[in-house]
């Protein structure tokens, strides 16, 4: 059994700052990726926005480039998101999905946590 939890979410005024976490804890074989995606009001869709490989590459969403850092603690399975410069348009529900593998012959599985509501006053 794996469980990826959130944390970190709330309410801030615009140009604040925010960090979430996460972490994942189970029966894991390896993590090869965590990230941070998004789902904003009246939109169907979760939009990525920061991911972070194993071997430590980051990738951001234009959106968020220069705002927003991706980071690990890898030996507690943790990522956080610093989130600098909140803009009213970051107001989402913010899901951290982990991809990892359960067993060392197994396939890659993904895992998301319930997320966490981020809102943003202007």
């Amino acid at each position: 059994q794996v469980q990826v939890v959130e944390s970190g979410g709330g309410l801030v005024q615009a140009g604040g700052s925010l960090r979430l976490s996460c972490a994942a804890s189970g029966s894991i074989f390896s993590i090869t990726g965590m990230g941070w995606y998004r789902q904003s009001p009246g939109k169907t869709q979760r939009e990525w926005i920061a991911l972070l490989y194993s071997d430590g590459n980051t990738n951001y969403a234009d959106s968020v480039k220069g705002r927003f850092t991706i980071s690990r603690d890898s030996a507690k399975n943790t990522v956080y998101l610093q989130m600098n410069s909140l803009k009213p348009e970051d107001a989402a529900v913010y899901y951290c999905g982990v991809d990892l593998f359960l067993t060392v012959s197994g396939h890659q599985i993904r895992y998301w946590g319930q997320g966490t509501q981020v809102t943003v006053s202007s």
